[in-house]
């Protein structure tokens, strides 16, 4: 993405009042701009694909096709877009399944907006995460199976969004050091805090970044995240957070 120009963003939301009350909030910022809406995820993929947007904020629940279907075409479509789930509950297991379909992260809808416009920006950069200790939550949570009771008969529960651990042979690949940066992005680390862990200078730790995206075939760092659960190197342990 060019650093110059204001990111583009697209919102998809079945209910128009929340569209405008995130309109309201992103257009004030000079480095952000709305490109284009969309009420449903069949529309949001078709507005991808002729707007490029640098960023999405998508509803889960929509009418025609849903927010976790729309994530999963957009991004095996190859845009480059990063996504935002959008959803009621910080344990949502829809938020969970859209991390599994490629978003970069989730925010609640109550967001204050000073957090939703960090959250746009740091998604942006492919940077960080965004709120990495409720992603750990929720990951871990749906790792060890648990059903907080969001995702009823039909919701992705019933649909097998459950993580089993299965160690991957991809991380064979990678040496010692980007397994250590793999473990400590899935702590929910930033680059400065795993620079510090490990005595390297931040612009090293972003080069181990690059390189274990590269070699796990991965979006960004988010999906690192939901990767190292899925393929065992991280095993949730403690119920209490």
């Amino acid at each position: 993405m060019d650093q110059t120009a204001p990111i583009r963003i697209l919102l998809v939301d079945d209910q128009p009042l929340l569209r405008m009350g995130f309109r309201l909030i992103l257009e004030g910022e000079d480095d952000l701009c709305i490109v284009g809406e969309a009420s449903d995820g069949a529309e949001a993929v078709r507005r991808v694909r002729e707007l490029t947007p640098d960023v999405v904020l998508m509803d889960v629940r929509m009418p025609v096709l849903d927010g976790i279907e729309a994530t999963r075409a957009v991004t095996a479509s190859g845009a480059l877009a990063k996504i935002i789930i959008l959803t009621t509950f910080d344990l949502d297991e829809y938020a969970f399944a859209g991390l599994q379909a490629g978003a970069s992260a989730f925010l609640l809808k109550d967001v204050a907006p000073a957090e939703l416009i960090s959250a746009v920006r740091v998604v942006a950069s492919g940077d960080a995460v965004v709120a990495p200790r409720v992603t750990q939550r929720l990951l871990e949570t749906y790792v060890r199976g648990e059903r907080p009771g969001t995702g009823g008969a039909g919701g992705p529960a019933s649909q097998g969004h459950t993580l089993r651990p299965v160690k991957d042979p991809l991380l064979e690949d990678l040496t010692p050091r980007e397994t250590e940066m793999l473990g400590a992005m899935a702590e929910g680390l930033s680059n400065a805090e795993i620079a510090h862990r490990y005595f390297l200078s931040e612009a090293t730790v972003k080069t181990h970044v690059r390189r274990i995206l590269m070699k796990l075939h991965l979006r960004d760092r988010v999906q690192a995240v939901v990767y190292a659960y899925e393929s065992g190197l991280v095993v949730p342990s403690n119920p209490d957070y």
